[in-house]
C-alpha cells in the first residue's frame, strides 16, 4: 500500500524543514575540520570519508524506518545512487575546502537545471513566475561567483579556487539529477529511498576506495575518525542528512521539482550565515555574497507573494467587508 500523499500545505513545509536542517551542513563541516578549539579537526578527515560516515550513519537512521514491504527495487534507483553519490563527494569537497557561500550558491544552480529537465522529459506543466523566478534564483548565484571569481593569485591556489567553483558546479547540476529521480521514484516509500541513497553513497565510496587504492588503505581509511568524531558524523548523518532528505523526498509527493527547488533556496541564504558565525575570518560575506542572496529572497518573494495576497483577498474577513 503506498503513503499517503501529504496535502500542499504539508508539502511545503516538509520542503521548508529539510532547507533549514540542509543549512547545518556547514556547522558539521566547519566542526569536523577547522582548528576551533575543540579537538574535532584531528586526525584530519577528507571530504569523502565524511561523506562515507555521513551516509552510514543517516542510512541506517532511515533504515530502521522502512518496512519490510517498502523494500523494493527498480533500475532507476541505481542511477539515482551514482547522482546522490557524485552530489555528497562534489559538494562536501566543495564546501570543506572552499568559502561556504560559494559551495552553496554554486549547488543552488540546480533549480534552472530542475525546471528545464523536468519541462523537457516528464512533462511538468511550465508557467512564465516560474520561469522568472527560477532564473532570478540563478542569477542571483551567478552574481555571487562572478564576484568571488579568483584573481591575483599564484597559479596553484587559482587552479584550486576554480576546481572548487567546478565541483560547486557539479554539485548544482547531479542535485537535479537526484531531485528528478526522486520525482520519477515518488511512489516508493520516502524513507526507503533516502535510506538506499545514503547507504548507497557509502558503499560507492568504499568501493572507490578499494579499487583506486587497495583493501589495506581502505581499512586505514575508515579507521581514521576518532570517538568523538564519530559522534559528530553520527548526529551529521542522521539528523542533518537523513530527516531533511525524508522530508524533501515527501514533500516531492505533492510538490513539483520546480517548486521544491525554489523553496530549498532557503538553504543558501541560511548555510553561510552559520558558517560565518563559527568561522568569521574565513566565511565572511562580502558585497556580491549579500547582492547575490538578495536576489535568491527576491526569487522566493517573486513566486508566491502573489499567491499569499490571493488567499488573503479570499478570506472570510474580506468577503464580509467586500460585501458591506
Amino acid at each position: 500500500m503506498l503513503a499517503a500523499s501529504p496535502s500542499v500545505a504539508a508539502a511545503r513545509l516538509c520542503l521548508i524543514g529539510a532547507a533549514v536542517l540542509w543549512s547545518l551542513g556547514s556547522v558539521f563541516m566547519r566542526l569536523l575540520i577547522e582548528p576551533l578549539g575543540l579537538g574535532l579537526d584531528d586526525p584530519p578527515l577528507s571530504p569523502l570519508l565524511i561523506a562515507f560516515y555521513r551516509g552510514i550513519f543517516g542510512g541506517l537512521v532511515m533504515l530502521a524506518m522502512v518496512r519490510r514491504a517498502d523494500i523494493r527495487f527498480r533500475p532507476a534507483m541505481a542511477g539515482m545512487v551514482v547522482a546522490f553519490t557524485l552530489m555528497s563527494g562534489l559538494y562536501l569537497s566543495a564546501l570543506g575546502l572552499g568559502p561556504a557561500a560559494n559551495a552553496i550558491f554554486l549547488q543552488n544552480t540546480a533549480p534552472l537545471w530542475v525546471f528545464v529537465l523536468a519541462v523537457v522529459f516528464l512533462g511538468e506543466r511550465a508557467d512564465r513566475r516560474g520561469w522568472q523566478t527560477v532564473l532570478i534564483g540563478v542569477a542571483g548565484a551567478v552574481v555571487i561567483v562572478v564576484g568571488n571569481w579568483p584573481r591575483d593569485l599564484p597559479a596553484a591556489e587559482q587552479r584550486m579556487q576554480i576546481l572548487l567553483l567546478l565541483m560547486g558546479l557539479g554539485s548544482g547540476v547531479v542535485y537535479a539529477l537526484v531531485v528528478l529521480f526522486l520525482r520519477a521514484l515518488r511512489q516508493f516509500a520516502p524513507a526507503w529511498l533516502v535510506a538506499l541513497n545514503l547507504l548507497g553513497t557509502a558503499v560507492t565510496l568504499g568501493l572507490f576506495i578499494v579499487v583506486s587504492e587497495g583493501p589495506e588503505a581502505f581499512i586505514r581509511w575508515v579507521s581514521t575518525p576518532s570517538g568523538a568524531q564519530l559522534a559528530v558524523l553520527a548526529v551529521f548523518g542522521g539528523f542533518q542528512m537523513a530527516l531533511p532528505y525524508w522530508l524533501f523526498t515527501r514533500g516531492l509527493r505533492t510538490a513539483t521539482p520546480q517548486e521544491a527547488a525554489i523553496i530549498t533556496l532557503i538553504e543558501p541564504l541560511l548555510n553561510p550565515l552559520w558558517a560565518f558565525l563559527i568561522t568569521p575570518a574565513k566565511d565572511t560575506p562580502n558585497g556580491w555574497m549579500l547582492a547575490g542572496g538578495g536576489l535568491i529572497l527576491l526569487a522566493l518573494v517573486w513566486r508566491y507573494l502573489p499567491a499569499i495576497a490571493s488567499r488573503r483577498r479570499d478570506t472570510p474577513a474580506t468577503t464580509e467587508k467586500k460585501a458591506d
